[in-house]
């Protein structure tokens, strides 16, 4: 019953128009999901971080300019709301004329009953089942025009099904990342999921445009005892709905562990996050994060990411 709710409120956001309220005017809202877990663990505070390798593909293409790995690559899992699965995956290729970016998303509603009316005594009569998902790909290319800024493009072909019925767009998605020269200060924004308006059946909607303005820095000077603490604001301006603002703290100890946690303020339901992360000095470099987000009275959702960078 669960997954029905929450499907039915996905399309009733692609199908829904008022010019009066903005809220819940855009298609496409599982683009507003994050993809990792670092991310959801800093309350989606992250267009500012510079060491997010191939997951900045998903929160800033600016970012993956500054990895300094030559491939990277991550791949996260999320058990969402309403027995809803979310998966995400992606790969970086850093070479001298920039970094090129891939990325996926998919986030599967599973099966649910498919029933028609009857003139019975029933008041309806399960004839099968039928599925729905949502997927995106992404490709990204970001380059860093000097030690102290870069800037990212993006192109993602999305899609949306519900039984046989779909729809499918392009959008795309630009952002930029600057160390201001003022100790570790960096500033970053950026813009998703631009695009034309697509069109469900025959209803039009337009796409889950949002700008993003951010900011990041070391908290100390030099770390103490091996920890080191980055903050990380984050104001967000949508097309569907009011603006927000996203706060997260990060604490490195040894650059092997990682306590995090963020707050969401003016959300409807959204709250507070944290999380953990570990990075293990092999030959192969391998960082595991967990993140755990509250979503008030929807539940709360658990996010599981791996990744490595290599050369």
């Amino acid at each position: 019953m669960k997954k029905i709710i929450y499907l039915l409120l996905l399309v009733n956001a692609i199908l829904t128009g008022q010019e009066f309220n903005k809220k819940a005017t855009a298609g496409f809202v599982f683009l507003g999901i994050p993809a990792n877990a670092r991310t959801t663990s800093l309350g989606e505070a992250s267009i500012a971080l510079t060491d997010m390798n191939s997951d900045a593909i998903f929160t800033n293409p600016a970012g993956i300019g500054f990895t300094q790995k030559e491939h990277s690559f991550s791949v996260s899992y999320a058990s969402y709301l309403a027995d809803i699965t979310h998966y995400s995956t992606t790969y970086a290729y850093n070479t001298q004329y920039g970094v090129f970016g891939l990325g996926f998303v998919v986030m599967d509603f599973g099966s649910m009953q498919k029933t028609v009316t009857t003139s019975s005594q029933k008041f309806f009569e399960v004839t099968g089942t039928f599925d729905s998902k949502a997927v995106a790909a992404a490709l990204c290319y970001s380059k860093m025009l000097t030690d102290k800024f870069a800037f990212g493009v993006q192109a993602k072909y999305v899609k949306e099904s519900i039984d046989v019925y779909s729809v499918s767009n392009v959008v795309f998605d630009g952002g930029v990342l600057y160390y201001t020269g003022l100790g570790s200060l960096r500033i970053a924004a950026s813009m998703q999921n631009f695009g034309t308006d697509a069109q469900y059946i025959n209803d039009p909607f337009k796409m889950p445009t949002v700008f993003k303005l951010g900011i990041a820095s070391e908290i100390l000077p030099e770390p103490v005892a091996g920890i080191n603490l980055t903050g990380l604001v984050e104001a967000i301006h949508p097309n569907d709905s009011d603006e927000k603002i996203n706060t997260g703290l990060e604490i490195n100890y040894m650059d092997m562990v990682f306590l995090r946690g963020g707050y969401k303020f003016l959300y409807d339901e959204e709250t507070y996050s944290f999380g953990i992360g570990v990075k293990g000095d092999f030959e192969i470099p391998v960082a595991a994060d967990f993140a755990f987000a509250n979503y008030g009275r929807l539940g709360n959702v658990l996010r599981f990411t791996v990744s490595t960078g290599l050369f």
